[in-house]
C-alpha cells in the first residue's frame, strides 16, 4: 500500500465522518464539494465537527482517494469507514431519508 494509500485508510478508519473534497467545509471549491456540505448540513451534521481532507492541496490523495474507492470523482464521502460516495449519491440519499439513517448510525 502506498503512502497516500495508507494515510487515506488512517483518515476513513479513525474518523467516523470524512468527506474528501475541493475546499473545506467553511469554504468549498466547487459547486459538487459545496452541494455535498449543503447536504451533510441539512442532515444535520456539524461541519465543525466534520474531517475533511481538501484534495487541492494534497495532489497524492486527489489521485489516491479515486484508487481507494474505486470511485472516479470528488467529492467522497465515508462514515464509520464506509464509502458512501459522491454528491449525486449524497443527494439521492438525502432526498429518500436514507442518508440520514447512515450519519446516525441505524441500518439503512
Amino acid at each position: 500500500m502506498s503512502d497516500a494509500q495508507q494515510r487515506i485508510a488512517d483518515l476513513v478508519q479513525t474518523n467516523e465522518v470524512v468527506l474528501f473534497m475541493k475546499g473545506n467545509a467553511s469554504f468549498p471549491q466547487c459547486g459538487f464539494s459545496g452541494r455535498a456540505i449543503q447536504v451533510l448540513k441539512a442532515c444535520g451534521v456539524d461541519t465543525r465537527a466534520l474531517k475533511t481532507v481538501n484534495v487541492l492541496e494534497d495532489g497524492e490523495i486527489r489521485d489516491g482517494i479515486k484508487t481507494f474507492s474505486q470511485w472516479p470523482t470528488i467529492p467522497q464521502l465515508y462514515v464509520r469507514g464506509e464509502f458512501i460516495g459522491g454528491s449525486d449519491i449524497m443527494m439521492e440519499m438525502y432526498q429518500s431519508g436514507e442518508l440520514q439513517k447512515v450519519l446516525a448510525g441505524q441500518a439503512a
